[in-house]
């Protein structure tokens, strides 16, 4: 049986991008590592070729894999991240003064990004205080502690990776992908998700639903998940036991 198409679902990332994918624009990604990825959204924002983009992310993937292949490709011209370690592009770029970096601290960022998703200003932390984080930024101290302003993050685009969600944009994650994605999801002026699984409205548990679809303009049925690791390692048996 085939779904009801619904007003907000596309039927690819191509088509989903059209009209809100350009140059110049701030674009959140969700996932953590290669955990909760939009892979088919990063790939069709590639083959786009909109450039000058400022990327919210907590990492830029690997090389060859998430935003890494948007590095590669030089459509990136600002990150706005946490975590840089597993990309040498990425380090290359920037050392070399052709690429941007904002450095968050990793909570700094999520809550700036919950904020944004709330209608928040901005809010005061400790975290980074006394360090190049807090340079150029407002600071007040309270009770002989000395707090760092920052700012609530709303993008232009966000693109969200997501276990299940109905076509009215209603969103369940799965473990780990629960991550940015939920912050991310509130946090833009287009939200565009792809799923693994691609439900009609009551087909999810309400008290599931992670993400209420009001947030969620476009979805899309995601398909050819790769699901990389960016790290695979592992550990010898115990001596006599068997593999």
């Amino acid at each position: 049986m085939s779904l009801h198409t619904g007003r907000k679902v596309y039927p690819d990332a191509r088509s989903a991008l059209e009209g809100v994918a350009r140059d110049g624009i701030m674009v959140m990604s969700g996932g953590f590592g290669l955990s909760g990825l939009p892979e088919n959204l990063i790939e069709a924002l590639r083959d786009s070729g909109v450039k000058g983009l400022t990327c919210v992310s907590n990492n830029a993937g690997v090389d060859q894999f998430g935003l890494g292949m948007l590095l590669k490709t030089r459509q990136i011209k600002k990150m706005i991240s946490s975590y840089v370690g597993e990309n040498k592009e990425f380090e290359r770029q920037y050392l070399a003064g052709e690429l941007e970096l904002e450095f968050n601290p990793q909570g700094t960022l999520a809550e700036r990004c919950r904020a944004g998703g709330a209608g928040i200003l901005g809010f005061f932390t400790r975290t980074g205080a006394g360090t190049l984080v807090a340079e150029g930024k407002e600071q007040r101290v309270v009770d002989g502690e000395t707090y760092v302003f920052e700012t609530g993050l709303v993008a232009d685009l966000a693109l969200i990776k997501a276990w299940r969600g109905d076509t009215e944009g209603n969103l369940v994650y799965r473990k780990t992908a629960r991550n940015f994605n939920p912050n991310m999801a509130t946090a833009a002026r287009v939200t565009i998700v792809e799923v693994e699984e691609l439900v009609e409205p009551g087909a999810l548990d309400p008290d599931h639903i992670h993400t209420p679809g009001i947030y969620v303009q476009r979805i899309i049925q995601g398909r050819n998940y790769h699901k990389k690791i960016e790290n695979r390692t592992v550990r010898k048996r115990p001596s006599g036991q068997e593999a």
